[in-house]
């Protein structure tokens, strides 16, 4: 019997209409879409684009003012007071693809939006979208639902000129759970004030305002652990600034026409190594990367008509020709301020001879560990990889992951479950050491540190990092959760990066299992246990104590497109030092009196 196979002629070729088009693969326009639990969540990437239009209005010198309310349900207002977009091509301007003057490099020369796509893209992802622009006395709006054209309405006005946007998501194509955490959006409305200096954003009624630019940045940040007033350089395109203080490794905060690029590009790495040649230079020394950089927090943005992104989201700048430009600009600018600041020049050199000294003392304690290492075994012992990695271009290389567990017992279930293209696996043995104010030398005398580091290519440089996502998967008891509290101290004291650049992160799993023979329900919380017990009838109630005890085939779904995942996230470089030594130090009756002040009362 022939099987029957699909006609393939004319009718069924379709043409979507570009709004169409982005409900269709919103992915292809704002990345992921997300719950709004992750900073790079869609309903993010809309508030952004709006935002950025109203920025891009007070670069070219029209408005000191944006005007931001939201709340958690995702209804987000922007007003800006620029030139308005021009009345008789408002309706074009946020619903057809490719129409926008940012193509017009004498109307938008640095522009920070998805040239002609931004609020396209706000508009078709949105249930209710409104518009309105006010010029000369005149105004215009616009309704849309699901970005398609409501109504329209025009006249006299005494308003001020400039652009308003109202949206909300559409839960048609946004989870209907989605909900907008407000600290982000505070976060990077404060991103977007060090960014534009004299630019007064009003932000559900507060104002945030930087006459100090990327200095005052840095020093929200890093606080008092700065060892020296941050350098500071600011010209048309180009501004940075830098410090050091005593912590471990390197912390950058990078920026491209307003956008912060988490994954770095060209530009940091041009910014780092005129740091370098900066300091070299002035020294007459040959100090190494390591020697300047680590303890170093520093921040640059640089202003460039036509930037090149590796993706949509514009997470990394791929730029190749603005190298030599920055690393000959800030080299020749950290020269000149080291001549005019003796006391300062002073004080760098310090910080870097005693990064030198302290590297050349741990090399012989890396060879040690190295030398044993390979003795033992030829591979990192405990890791079981996985076929693709962050730190080499592929298509899959975002979604590598590696997944840190206690013993062998939650490692079986993982095994037989995970994807071994771009899940990896790291099992621990018992509980690692509390780090928090060790010394660096201590990544070598202990195996277990050497080898989670050795596991995820991170030795050298984090940037080197093989897996995109390091997730944290212990026990839901008490032994469990201090594991995680260890392992979470462990990153933060010696490769803290890792977590500001968003790729630590602990791995949610059920709780308990409710069954009975017709339905299965997986609860994360005691209220999500009561709703399945009181919704299924004869129900048998599992407690699951640790990973090892969900089974393989269950284990599946819980790390797979469904999996869930907290992000560690950290609000300030300064409050990591704080929070680790109340947490993870030597302050025993400080810590007890915290928990028995906290203590919540239980069944």
């Amino acid at each position: 019997m022939s099987e029957t196979q699909e006609v393939y002629d004319e009718s069924k070729i379709k043409s979507l209409s570009s709004i169409d088009h982005i409900r269709l693969r919103p992915g292809m326009y704002i990345g992921r879409l997300g719950d709004g639990s992750h900073p790079s969540d869609g309903v993010y990437v809309l508030v952004k684009e709006v935002i950025d239009n109203a920025i891009d209005e007070f670069i070219m010198g029209h408005g000191k003012r944006v005007d931001i309310t939201a709340d958690e349900d995702c209804n987000v207002t922007v007003r800006d007071y620029g030139r308005g977009i021009p009345l008789g091509k408002l309706v074009e301007c946020v619903s057809v693809i490719n129409t926008g003057a940012k193509y017009n490099d004498e109307v938008f020369q640095f522009s920070v939006g998805l040239n002609g796509v931004g609020t396209k893209a706000v508009n078709a992802l949105s249930q209710s979208f409104f518009v309105r622009s006010v010029r000369e006395g005149r105004f215009k709006e616009a309704t849309f639902h699901a970005g398609k054209l409501e109504k329209e309405e025009d006249g006299e006005t005494t308003d001020k000129n400039g652009t308003t946007v109202t949206f909300n998501c559409d839960r048609e194509i946004f989870p209907e759970k989605v909900k907008m955490r407000l600290e982000f959006l505070h976060k990077r409305i404060l991103y977007y004030s060090y960014l534009n200096t004299g630019l007064a954003l009003k932000y559900n009624g507060e104002t945030f305002k930087s006459t100090g630019g990327l200095k005052d940045l840095l020093q929200s940040e890093i606080g008092e652990d700065a060892l020296y007033e941050p350098i500071h350089y600011r010209d048309s395109t180009l501004e940075f600034s830098f410090t050091h203080s005593h912590n471990y490794g390197e912390n950058f905060f990078s920026f491209v026409n307003g956008q912060y690029t988490n994954d770095g590009g060209t530009h940091l790495s041009s910014f780092r190594e005129g740091i370098l040649k900066g300091i070299n230079e002035f020294t007459k020394r040959s100090f190494q990367g390591v020697d300047v950089r680590d303890g170093i927090i520093g921040t640059i943005a640089v202003k460039l008509k036509d930037p090149v992104f590796e993706s949509q989201t514009k997470n990394k700048l791929s730029n190749t020709d603005i190298k030599s430009w920055i690393v000959n600009t800030v080299k020749d600018a950290l020269v000149d301020t080291f001549h005019k600041n003796e006391e300062l020049s002073k004080v760098i050199v310090e910080k870097c001879s005693l990064n030198e000294k302290v590297r050349k003392e741990l090399h012989m304690v890396k060879k040690e560990a190295r030398d044993k290492a390979k003795k033992a075994a030829v591979k990192v012992p405990g890791l079981r990889d996985c076929k693709f990695h962050f730190d080499v271009e592929s298509k899959r290389s975002g979604e590598t992951q590696i997944f840190i567990t206690e013993g062998q017992s939650a490692l079986g279930s993982l095994v037989s479950s995970r994807d071994p293209e771009v899940q990896a696996l790291f099992a621990i043995r018992g509980k690692p050491l509390n780090v928090f104010g060790q010394k660096k030398d201590m990544l070598y005398r202990n195996a277990e540190l050497y080898n989670i580091m050795k596991a995820l290519g991170i030795e050298d440089d984090v940037d080197n990092l093989r897996y995109n996502k390091v997730i944290l998967a212990t026990d839901a008891d008490v032994d469990g959760l201090h594991i995680r509290n260890l392992l979470i101290t462990y990153f933060l004291h010696y490769f803290e990066e890792v977590a500001t650049h968003g790729h630590l992160y602990i791995l949610e799993t059920p709780l308990y299992r409710v069954r009975n023979k017709k339905s299965t329900v997986y609860c994360y919380t005691d209220a999500e246990r009561d709703k399945a017990l009181k919704k299924l009838n004869d129900a048998e109630l599992t407690r699951f104590k640790g990973l090892g005890e969900i089974s393989p085939s269950e284990f599946g779904q819980f790390i797979g497109d469904d999996i869930r995942l907290v992000q560690v996230q950290v609000d300030s470089v300064h409050a990591v030092n704080s929070i680790l030594r109340f947490y993870m130090g030597a302050n025993t009756p400080d810590r007890r009196n915290y928990i028995m002040e906290n203590l919540r009362e239980t069944d």
